[in-house]
């Protein structure tokens, strides 16, 4: 991989992980609802799970979908709705005073998982394999991985903290009902580009 495509690929890596996808309107919910720290796992779990999902992809399962593409529109439709079930799960997140005793932040485990019905993660990652990575061997596409995985961090910290900050004004439970139904919404539309729906 030459330096040129390296930049690329980071680049690639910091504009789709910066903009407005499943991972990011979920981060700024769990940031508003349960805070920085609490998040933290959820946060790791994103980039590390991603990073894992590329070498992946990369090391053979982009064949697998091209030999069998009727897995990949069940994957789709398996997204479409566990995304639609944690839409339903942040609009219906318990209200500020009520947060100890309904709701939990994802954990790094679940985050992790999630980024193989992320429709947004599946196309970031086909993405990078097709365009810059190719079929170049296990220690590039290691270090795309890396790349994505180290570019991911800070993008999922400032998602955590804006919603983290949003906390001040969401401490009456009618505006955090707003909050949350108007993330639920977002992460609906979020399906839309991505999908091709």
């Amino acid at each position: 991989m030459t330096v040129e495509t390296l930049t690329a690929l980071a680049i690639f890596a910091f504009v789709s992980s910066a903009t407005p996808g499943p991972n990011n309107l979920m981060l700024m919910a769990s940031g508003a609802n349960f805070g920085f720290l609490r998040t933290i796992p959820h946060m790791l779990g994103i980039s590390v799970g991603f990073a894992v999902m590329v070498v992946l992809v990369g090391a053979g399962l982009v064949q697998i979908f091209d030999r069998f593409p009727v897995i990949y529109t069940i994957l789709k439709i398996a997204s479409v709705l566990y995304m639609l079930f944690l839409a339903w799960k942040i609009a219906h997140a318990a209200p500020v005073r009520k947060r100890e005793d309904g709701g939990r932040p994802m954990t790094f485990l679940q985050a992790a998982a999630f980024q193989w019905v992320n429709p947004k993660a599946w196309a970031m990652a086909l993405t990078a394999i097709t365009v810059y990575v190719g079929d170049t061997g296990l220690g590039l596409l290691a270090v795309a991985a890396i790349l994505f995985a180290l570019v991911n961090l800070p993008s999922v910290t400032i998602w955590t903290v804006a919603g983290q900050q949003l906390q001040r004004v969401l401490t009456n439970p009618v505006r955090l009902r707003v909050f949350n139904w108007t993330m639920a919404v977002l992460l609906i539309v979020s399906l839309y580009p991505v999908l091709g729906l």
